[in-house]
C-alpha cells in the first residue's frame, strides 16, 4: 500500500527535538520557528511532559466516555483557572476541525438557525461545516458546499451589521488573529461592536483560538487583547503539545443534554495527561509572558534590521507574519536548506512564524541573523 499523496513534502526527515530545536536523520540541527503548524507549545520533548505521558500510559491509555475520568475534570478546572473562564464548561474532542464542528452544532441547537458568518481568508478546518466556513474553494467538495456560510471582510463592522440584523444568523466565527489568512488581526472596535450585535440578535459568537490561542499571542487567548467574551471558544494545537486533542469552552448559557454531543476518543486518559502537563509547564515557566516578551523583541528586531523585500511585520506574541514584496518560496527554502530554520507561510508572500512558546531571546536573534544573511545579498 502507498500513502495517499496529498502533502508536498520537504526532503527532510525529523527524528528528534528539544525545546525550539529539531534534528534530522543526518544529525543536522534546525531552529524551529514553526512548531509543526503551531502545535508545539511548551517545546519538543519537555521532561515533565514525557514523564506525565509515560506515567499515564503505563497505567491506562484509553477507556471510553461511558465511565468517569477524573483527569477530564482536573483539566477543566485547571484550564478554567489559567484562562479566566472558570464558569464555562468544557467539551473535549481530538482536533481543531472537530472543535469548530461541535461549536457550530451547539450554536445551531441553541437558536435553531443554520446561517453562519465567517471572515474572508478564514481557515476553520477541513471537515463538513468547518471547511464550508473556510474561505478556500479548492478544499470545499461539492458535498460540503451547502450555502450555510457568508464571508465578510475582517474589521468591516457595517458589513457584519447588515447581515446580522436580518435575524437569521446562527453564529459568527472569528479568528482574532488569522493564521492561514496571513496574520491579520481583528481590532477592538470591530470585536466590541460584533459582540454587541450578536447579543442583540441572539447570534452566537465563536472565537476560533485553535492557532492563535493557548498563550501564543502573549495572553492566554487572543480575544483577551480585545476585551470581548465569546459564547464559545475553540482550542486545539497547543493544548496537547503534539498529542491530538481539541476542546470547546462553552458559556453557561448553554445547557448540556445527554447525547447532544459525543466522541469516542475525545478526552481520553492519555490526552488529558498530555494537556495537564502542558498547563503545568506553561505556569511553571511563565510561557505566556515569555511569548509576549520574546515575540515583541523579535518583531522589533526584524523591523530594526530594515531588511530588503520586507514590507510589513505584524502579529502578537509568537504569532508573527513577515510580508514580502516577492514570493516567499525561495526565501523559505533558503532558510530551511541553507540556514537550517523551519518557518511557515501564508498566501504567496507571507512567512508565518509560530515557534514553541519557550523560544528564547537568543534564538529570536539567531533568526534575525539568518533572515539577514538570506535577504541582504539580494534574492
Amino acid at each position: 500500500m502507498q500513502l495517499f499523496d496529498v502533502y508536498p513534502l520537504f526532503d527532510v526527515t525529523i527524528e528528534r527535538g528539544k525545546g525550539a530545536k529539531v534534528w534530522d536523520s543526518n544529525g543536522t540541527e534546525y531552529l524551529d520557528l514553526y512548531g509543526g503548524h503551531a502545535v508545539i507549545s511548551i517545546g519538543h520533548s519537555h521532561p515533565h511532559y514525557i514523564e506525565k505521558i509515560t506515567e499515564q500510559v503505563s497505567k491506562l491509555g484509553f477507556y471510553s466516555n461511558s465511565v468517569k475520568n477524573p483527569l477530564q475534570q482536573q483539566l477543566a478546572e485547571k484550564l478554567g483557572s489559567v484562562s479566566g473562564y472558570e464558569d464555562y464548561q468544557l467539551f473535549l474532542i481530538n482536533s481543531g476541525a472537530e472543535a469548530n464542528e461541535n461549536a457550530l452544532k451547539l450554536a445551531s441547537f441553541y437558536n435553531g438557525r443554520t446561517r453562519v458568518l465567517s471572515v474572508e481568508k478564514a481557515f476553520h478546518g477541513r471537515t463538513s461545516l468547518a471547511v464550508e466556513a473556510t474561505n478556500n474553494p479548492k478544499i470545499i467538495a461539492p458535498i460540503n458546499a451547502n450555502n450555510h456560510v457568508t464571508f465578510l471582510p475582517l474589521n468591516d463592522l457595517p458589513a457584519w451589521e447588515r447581515e446580522i440584523s436580518k435575524g437569521d444568523v446562527c453564529a459568527c466565527i472569528i479568528e482574532c488573529i488569522q493564521g492561514v489568512g496571513g496574520i491579520r488581526l481583528a481590532d477592538k472596535d470591530f470585536m466590541y461592536g460584533l459582540q454587541k450585535l450578536c447579543a442583540a440578535h441572539n447570534t452566537v459568537l465563536i472565537c476560533d483560538e485553535i492557532q492563535c490561542g493557548y498563550g501564543r499571542s502573549g495572553k492566554f487567548f487572543a480575544h483577551q487583547h480585545l476585551g470581548v467574551t465569546p459564547d464559545l471558544i475553540t482550542v486545539a494545537k497547543g493544548i496537547g503539545n503534539g498529542f491530538p486533542m481539541g476542546g470547546v469552552l462553552i458559556s453557561p448559557k448553554f445547557t448540556p443534554v445527554y447525547g447532544q454531543l459525543g466522541t469516542t476518543f475525545g478526552g481520553n486518559h492519555l490526552a488529558c495527561a498530555a494537556a495537564l502537563a502542558v498547563l503545568d509547564v506553561m505556569k511553571e515557566e511563565n510561557l505566556v509572558k515569555n511569548a509576549a516578551t520574546v515575540g515583541n523583541h523579535l518583531m522589533e528586531s526584524l523591523k530594526s534590521a530594515n531588511l530588503p523585500h520586507v514590507v510589513d511585520i505584524r502579529g502578537l506574541g509568537l504569532m508573527i507574519g513577515i510580508e514580502l514584496d516577492i514570493p516567499y518560496k525561495e526565501v523559505r527554502s533558503k532558510l530551511l536548506f541553507e540556514e537550517h530554520c523551519f518557518t511557515g507561510c501564508s498566501g504567496t508572500n507571507v512567512l508565518r512564524l509560530l515557534p514553541p512558546l519557550c523560544l528564547t531571546i537568543e534564538q529570536a536573534d539567531q533568526f534575525v541573523e539568518k533572515m539577514t544573511r538570506i535577504l541582504k545579498p539580494g534574492i
